[in-house]
């Protein structure tokens, strides 16, 4: 009976220390990032894999059109608001939130899910792990397309008078997502 615990504790250590180390290699390759938007009473935060392009197709390839992406590499990524913010006619109250797109060619749809998934994709079948019954708000906007080329995928805050935009960057694509905060 010893033998047998020991060898399942042996064989748990194992399978752990693997785990945790395929989840360090893979986070070589898209390392994790943290982008704020600091203002007055306002905190607005996004952490989330930055995947590099390595001359990959990335929209309509790597990431195909018209399907849930978790948007980033490695986890789901989080979108954090300390207020409730207007976005197009919706309003997202405060929270976090997990992240997802829909790229599409003429359209995209951002996403905020008010459950966080542990890894952000089913490990069975490698789909975004979006849970449509709690989705909080679903905006659409137009993808832009540039003569500069984003190697990494990249979040960044914009403030425009009012206004603050959160501006997803990758490949020859850029997406503005115009955020209000509701004060």
């Amino acid at each position: 009976m010893k033998k047998i615990i020991v060898i399942a504790g042996i064989a748990v250590a194992v399978i752990a220390v693997s785990m945790v180390g395929f989840r360090m290699y893979t986070k070589s390759f898209s390392p994790q990032d943290k982008v704020d938007y600091a203002e007055g009473n306002i905190d607005i935060s996004v952490s989330y894999g930055r995947p590099f392009k390595k001359d990959r197709v990335v929209f309509g390839g790597l990431v195909p059109y018209d399907k849930v992406w978790r948007t980033g590499a490695n986890e789901p990524t989080i979108f954090t608001t300390n207020v409730d913010l207007r976005i197009g006619d919706q309003v997202l109250p405060k929270g976090d939130y997990a992240l997802f797109t829909v790229p599409g060619r003429e359209s995209w749809q951002i996403i905020f899910n008010r459950t966080i998934p542990g890894w952000g994709v089913d490990f069975f079948s490698g789909e975004a792990a979006n849970d449509s019954a709690t989705q909080e708000l679903v905006a659409e906007v137009a993808p832009i397309n540039t003569k500069n080329m984003f190697e990494q995928f990249t979040i960044a805050f914009e403030e425009m008078h009012d206004e603050v935009d959160m501006v997803l960057m990758w490949d020859q694509t850029l997406v503005v997502v115009p955020m209000i905060p509701q004060n």
